[in-house]
């Protein structure tokens, strides 16, 4: 019988040592949905279809986990996001 060894997914240096955080947008009634899509275009960096398919998790659910990495990746994006008077939190 032979064993089977598994193998440990491939880590950068610069991924281990810095913890991934997630920026969450919430649902509000105030903003449409055209301006979430806009906004998570030139903010996140989502396609069309990406921002379009967030904004209506975001929207039915509550809340949606819009773009995921570093903190310092994500205070910029938050701090705009919030400029733009959207609801989003960094967890």
């Amino acid at each position: 019988m032979s064993k089977k060894v598994q193998k440990s997914p491939v880590i950068k240096a610069d991924q281990q040592e810095q913890e991934l955080y997630s920026l969450i947008l919430y649902n509000d009634d105030i903003n449409t949905f055209d301006f979430v899509i806009e906004t998570l275009i030139e903010v996140c960096e989502h396609d069309a279809m990406q921002a379009e398919n967030c904004a209506w998790i975001a929207h039915f659910k509550g809340k949606c986990k819009v773009k995921r990495g570093t903190i310092e990746d994500l205070k910029p994006r938050y701090q705009e996001m919030t400029n733009r008077m959207l609801t989003v939190e960094i967890k």
